[in-house]
Formats: C-alpha cells, sequence, structure tokens
C-alpha cells in the first residue's frame, strides 16, 4: 500500500471514528464497539460503519411517514374514547407505550388466544371470507405454501365480491411471494398491492439509506371490528425456507374492540408511507365504544425513525414492575444492557424469572451472543428453559398474573432498534392466565439449563460466544 493510500485510509479511519462519536442515539456500548472495529481492522470496519453503522432514511420518507403519523393519531385522538388513568404496577409500562408510538390505553377490548399450529390461521381466513368492507393485511414473511397460498385466495374471493383488500408486504421478507403467481393472481382479482421497505437498486439505494431496515409487523384488519396481533408471518409452521428448524412455534391473539383503532393506525401509516391513497377517513368509520369493561390493551407500534423511545422502555418497565413472577418467551435474545440488567435484577430480588429461548437457533451468531449471557442469567438466579420442539418463535411477556405485552418484537437490538414492530400491552388477570398456560407448555416441551451445563463448555465455546458478544451492540 503506497504512503498515499496509507494517508487516505488513516483520513478516513479518523473521519469514521469521529462520525460515531458524535452520532446521537448510540449507547455507549454500541459507540465503543464501532471504534473497536473501525480501529483494529480500518477497511472493514469503514466499509461496515458505512453499510450499517447509521440508521439512512431517505429524507422525503422519512418526512413522509412524520406528516402520516401525525395526520392518523389526530384522527385517532378526536374520536370519543374514555381516558383511562391507569393504578398500580403497570403504570410505568403503559406510560412507555405511550411515549414510544402515541396511542392510550383503551378498554372495552376482547381478547381470544388462538390454538398453536397452522389451525390459528382458520380464524383469520374464515373472517376474511366474512368481510363486507375492507381487509388490511401486512406482513414481514409471506410463503407461497399453503398457508400463504389460502390467504391469497381468500383476498381475491373478497376482492371480487367488492370488499377493498390492501395488501402490504416487506420487499425482502415476502420477496418470494412479490415474484410468484399468486402476487399476480391477487393483482387481477383487484387487490391493491404495495411493497413495504423497497430494496430497489441496492447499489444506488446504499448512498442514501440503510438497505436492511425491515418492516418486521403482523398485522390483519378487517371492517375496522377484527385484528390479530402476534408473531406469526403469512406460512406454514413448517417453513419451507428453513425446514431443518421446524416446527416454528408462534402466538396469535385475536382483538375486538377500540384497541383494533390502534391496529389500523399502524397499517394505515405504512400504507400511507408508501402508496399516495389518503384512507384517514377509516379512523372514524365503522367505530367501536371503549368502556370501563373489558381488557385494557395499548398498541406499542415502533421504528427506525425515532430513535429515542423503543419497545425496550416499555419492557424495562414490566421487569422492574414484577414483584412475584415474571415470565418471557423469545427466539432471539440480545438485548441491550439495560433490559438485560433489569431482567436479571428482577430475579436477584427474588422474583420467579422464567425464560424460555430455543435450543437451537436458526442464527449461529444470535446463538451465540445470547449464549455469552446465560451465566450471567443463571447466577442471578433466572430459571432457563431451551425449547426442544422446533423453533419457538413466540414473543411473550407477563408480570406477576396481571399485565402483558405479546407481539413482534423480539428481545434484540434489530427489534428495537432497525425494525418496524407491533405489540399489544394489555391487563388482565383472564388473558394473563392464557398466555401464562401457553407459556407452561413451551416448558413441558423444554430442557432447563443449570449453572454446571454452562461452566460444563469447553473453552472454544465460551470463546465463541464472548468473541460474538463484542459486536452484540452492532448485531
Amino acid at each position: 500500500m503506497t504512503g498515499l493510500a496509507v494517508g487516505l485510509v488513516l483520513a478516513l479511519q479518523v473521519g469514521f471514528i469521529i462520525r460515531a462519536l458524535l452520532r446521537d442515539g448510540l449507547t455507549p456500548s454500541a459507540r465503543l464497539a464501532w471504534v473497536t472495529v473501525i480501529s483494529v481492522l480500518p477497511i472493514v470496519g469503514i466499509g461496515a460503519y458505512f453499510l450499517f453503522g447509521e440508521i439512512r432514511l431517505e429524507r422525503a420518507k422519512r418526512e413522509r411517514m412524520r406528516e402520516v403519523r401525525n395526520i392518523l393519531l389526530a384522527a385517532h385522538d378526536r374520536q370519543p374514547t374514555t381516558r383511562l388513568d391507569i393504578d398500580g404496577p403497570a403504570r410505568p409500562a403503559f406510560a412507555a407505550g405511550h411515549a414510544t408510538s402515541g396511542f392510550l390505553p383503551v378498554g372495552g377490548n376482547r381478547l381470544t388466544l388462538l390454538p398453536e399450529g397452522d389451525a390459528m390461521m382458520a380464524d383469520m381466513l374464515d373472517a376474511i371470507d366474512a368481510a363486507r368492507d375492507h381487509v388490511h393485511v401486512l406482513f414481514y414473511i409471506w410463503l407461497t405454501d399453503e398457508t400463504g397460498t389460502r390467504m391469497a385466495e381468500a383476498l381475491c374471493r373478497a376482492a371480487r365480491r367488492g370488499v377493498s383488500c390492501r395488501v402490504l408486504v416487506d420487499d425482502h421478507g415476502a420477496r418470494h411471494l412479490i415474484r410468484s403467481a399468486l402476487w399476480r393472481q391477487m393483482q387481477g382479482a383487484g387487490v391493491a398491492l404495495d411493497r413495504a421497505a423497497p430494496v430497489g437498486n441496492p447499489l444506488v439505494g446504499l448512498l442514501f439509506k440503510r438497505l436492511d431496515l425491515r418492516n418486521h409487523r403482523k398485522i390483519v384488519v378487517v371492517d375496522n371490528s377484527l385484528s390479530w396481533v402476534g408473531s406469526r408471518n403469512c406460512a406454514d409452521a413448517a417453513f419451507a425456507i428453513k425446514p431443518r428448524f421446524a416446527p416454528w412455534v408462534d402466538i396469535l391473539i385475536r382483538l375486538e374492540g377500540p384497541v383494533v383503532r390502534q391496529q389500523q393506525a399502524v397499517f394505515l401509516q405504512d400504507w400511507m408511507t408508501h402508496h399516495s391513497e389518503d384512507l384517514r377517513h377509516l379512523m372514524t368509520e365503522h367505530l367501536v365504544q371503549d368502556g370501563p369493561d373489558g381488557v385494557v390493551a395499548q398498541v406499542i407500534a415502533s421504528g427506525p425513525d425515532d430513535i429515542y423511545t423503543t419497545p425496550s422502555d416499555a419492557l424495562r418497565a414490566m421487569f422492574y414492575a414484577a414483584t412475584d413472577r415474571l415470565r418471557v418467551t423469545t427466539p432471539y435474545y440480545v438485548p441491550d444492557m439495560a433490559l438485560h440488567t433489569a431482567l436479571c435484577s428482577a430475579a436477584e430480588r427474588g422474583v420467579q424469572v422464567e425464560l424460555v429461548l430455543p435450543a437451537r437457533n436458526d442464527s449461529l451468531i444470535v446463538g451465540a451472543a445470547s449464549e455469552s449471557l446465560f451465566p450471567d442469567l443463571l447466577r442471578a438466579g433466572v430459571k432457563l428453559y431451551l425449547f426442544e420442539g422446533g423453533l419457538i418463535h413466540s414473543k411473550i411477556v407477563t408480570v406477576d398474573g396481571l399485565f402483558g405485552m405479546v407481539g413482534t418484537a423480539n428481545l434484540d437490538h434489530r427489534s428495537f432498534d432497525l425494525n418496524y414492530e407491533n405489540s399489544l400491552l394489555f391487563q388482565c388477570r383472564e388473558a394473563v392466565a392464557d398466555l401464562d398456560a401457553r407459556q407452561k407448555s413451551y416448558r413441558d416441551r423444554a430442557r432447563r439449563i443449570a449453572r454446571a451445563d454452562v461452566e460444563g463448555w469447553s473453552t472454544l465455546r465460551r470463546l465463541r460466544n464472548n468473541t460474538v458478544a463484542l459486536a452484540s451492540p452492532l448485531l
């Protein structure tokens, strides 16, 4: 390498280190990780930081997102709603949820936990077949398997009988559908289709935006009266693109009541950001009045356009509120240090903390980073279970049998910082009891990990885990 080239690399190295040090919204651990990578591996580090170091959105797209969000939140706030004063341990979590997405908790809702496996999707398909006005569908992954085909056919039937059907899918996660005959079939039947987070020409896109920002949401809304929330993509549990990890074990809850309007607002925000159609009138049509009875619930929607509030805020509030029992299920556990500390702290102060993770993760890197945290968890007294009946893909948190959260967000940096996510925070003993029973069924199919198991790991395994963990703030 010539002196000129060395000087250029050194100048770039210093420039990118300064940029990492000045970047807003970066945690100290992530800042240190980037500075280390750029310092030790200058060429690789500079390239990695350019590609993945900053959350870059096209300015016009970011402004459009804010404009649409403000329009829909204003329409939502104008609706007649009983303002609930949440008392007790759940109050900080609901406050954090409101700060994240602008939605207040609403009462008068009904939550129905659907059965595990492919049968859960039948509830959604039946509702689409009964739809009278509109069907809105948003999925991260949509495969052309039996479930994906049945969903497309149901939407085609609805569109042909005059129901307004709109489908939005992530451009990367649903790429198999977008290139398939099913996509063209829906288009031919009159279903309005669009792609979220379009990749476009990657060489051009790299100059203006970060290409790995994904819309990870799963939302279906029918006639402003029914919606579904959970971890299930539009795909069979056999999950054809990663069959060796199957079955994928998911959670899905049917929603009825005023909180459906919040799900609708999240869908419309995404649709109107990527599509010119103005649908704000749907926020004031087919309304269901809230009331003091039923489940108190709140949608928490988040995305990389807001670097200051994330689902991690509400989760930390939940962990610190726990006094008796805290039950957590997630496929990916690589949290920020504040959330990891909150979970360990709960166990250390005597809360019965149970954490269910997959025995075999579909991401080797995430699996290794997660394993690096096992010693901390076990020393704190967390009961750690590794699910062995497939890939556990559910995302569930319940606190003291009183309140809980379910949705699309994993306990990792990608969900908190890089993905568009939607989750439901709710307060209801009966609904929490259903989720606790479902999580018990997971633990019954898992093996519990003891401290002796981790202490018996080889030096090579611990070295791998801890080396990968150094980059966990960047994952």
